[in-house]
């Protein structure tokens, strides 16, 4: 069992940045590939961003790649998305996500893929 809690959403303006964090309780953090995700009002969950258990390996959705950074530190169990350049259409609950695999396989952006997941932080960019 793996508990997942999201932090440092809030409201920015549009070329703006905010970090996000993921801390982990539970299992060992170190073994599970994860990823971040995102759901907009009225819209389904879609794929931003994972990594693999070493954080050696990360992958990005084309929407944000170039904008968004993944990382992790598995000393402090906690899994960061670093967000610069802000755009309206970033608004969304942002969630965190446990792969049972500790590398990416082919389905890294299906959600049927991550076992565990937070409760979402919200991230608001204003134009």
């Amino acid at each position: 069992q793996v508990q997942l809690v999201e932090s440092g959403g809030g409201l920015v303006q549009a070329g703006g940045s905010l970090r996000l964090s993921c801390a982990a309780s539970g299992r060992t953090f170190s073994s599970y590939a994860m990823g971040w995700f995102r759901q907009a009002p009225g819209k389904e969950r879609t794929f931003v961003a994972a990594i693999n258990w070493s954080g050696g390996i990360t992958a990005y959705a084309d929407s944000v790649k170039g904008r968004f950074t993944i990382s992790r530190d598995n000393a402090k169990n906690t899994l960061y998305l670093q967000m610069n350049s802000l755009k309206p259409e970033d608004t969304a609950v942002y969630y965190c996500a446990a792969d049972g695999d500790g590398e990416l396989y082919s389905n890294y952006k299906n959600l049927l893929e991550y076992t565990y997941w937070g409760q979402g932080t919200q991230v608001t960019v204003s134009s």
